[in-house]
């Protein structure tokens, strides 16, 4: 057993490569990157329908976009070699990408419609997470997932989210103990009720409507629903060497919804 004391940790900004944030015109991951380039750290995007060019004119160089279906493995594999060779290597993923969920009773969910939701959060995860491993071994560096608080405390409506992300979870801690062995850390972090993001889009639709925002609220020890920046806040710290004895461990974001 290895007794000799852990250096102390390297800043963030000091890591050699790249850091890749999917999702990044989602609100989520907008704040993610907006966190990490904030804190000196080269960022790559990735998106699917919308190139997130307004995040790209307020981050400048900070930051770049890539179209990427994080369910397309060969092309997240040819990423992740492309961003690897340009950039002297890929230090943290954080996988924030995810289709919008909406709320409906399991009941209600067609087969067919359950299954395309596990296949672009849990298949898409996994392709994400296989496709980068090589450059994080190479790097002894971060994978974080977001997935959601509703894996702990199940709200009504919330099947599509809370089974596929619990899978999510599975699979986080799942990669944390067998790559453990090269450096690698594996964690998530668990979005309970926000103002903008995935909530935002149910709010706009109707999902959540006043009646249904008020339950959720009084559910919430701190009375207060928070914001895509909480989650930023929480990710940055799990993938940063600051974080480097912590893996396959979940950090619900909720203000104390699941206690």
């Amino acid at each position: 057993m290895d007794t000799t004391r852990s250096p102390q940790a390297p800043e963030f900004r000091t890591l050699p490569g790249i850091a890749v944030v999917t999702g990044g015109s989602g609100g989520i991951g907008a704040a993610v990157a907006r966190r990490l380039v904030a804190e000196g750290v080269k960022v790559a995007v990735t998106y699917r329908s919308t190139r997130p060019d307004d995040l790209l004119d307020e981050l400048g160089s900070g930051v770049e976009a890539h179209h990427l279906d994080v369910r397309d493995d060969s092309t997240a594999r040819a990423l992740a070699d492309d961003l690897s060779s340009r950039h002297g290597g890929v230090h943290t993923v954080v996988h924030s990408a995810g289709p919008h969920v909406p709320m409906v009773h399991l009941s209600k969910v067609p087969v067919a419609q359950f299954a395309r939701q596990v296949d672009e959060d849990l298949v898409g995860f996994f392709a994400v997470a296989t496709a980068f491993l090589p450059a994080l071994r190479e790097s002894s560096g971060s994978l974080t997932v977001v997935t959601s608080a509703a894996t702990r405390r199940y709200p009504l409506r919330d099947g599509l989210s809370a089974a596929p992300k619990g899978g999510v979870e599975a699979l986080a801690r799942g990669l944390a103990a067998e790559e453990g062995r090269f450096g690698v850390r594996v964690n998530s972090v668990g979005p309970g009720m926000l103002w903008d993001g995935m909530s935002a889009r149910l709010m706009a639709s109707g999902d959540l409507d006043q009646r249904a925002l008020d339950a959720a609220m009084s559910n919430i020890p701190l009375r207060r629903f928070g914001t895509a920046d909480d989650i930023a806040a929480a990710v940055s710290f799990l993938a940063s060497p600051q974080a480097g004895f912590i893996t396959g461990q979940k950090l619900d974001v909720d203000g104390g919804f699941g206690v």
